[in-house]
């Protein structure tokens, strides 16, 4: 796999509830499949987005 090392600052709040979620020594590869995740979520959204004709279906 072709990572880059990456400092984020996280809650510990966050850590914790990571940990109990991903397991032990599972961290790293929880956030990079939740961020995978979001990356395809707001692609897929800008996506939909254009074939819409820019209307997302939010109100201003």
């Amino acid at each position: 796999m072709n990572v880059k090392p990456t400092v984020v600052r996280l809650t510990q709040e966050a850590l914790d509830r990571i940990e109990r979620i991903a397991g032990p020594n599972q961290r790293a590869a929880f956030i990079r499949e939740a961020v995978d995740n979001e990356l395809d979520r707001r692609e897929g959204q800008s996506q939909n987005s254009v074939q819409n004709g820019g209307d997302d279906g939010e109100k201003q």
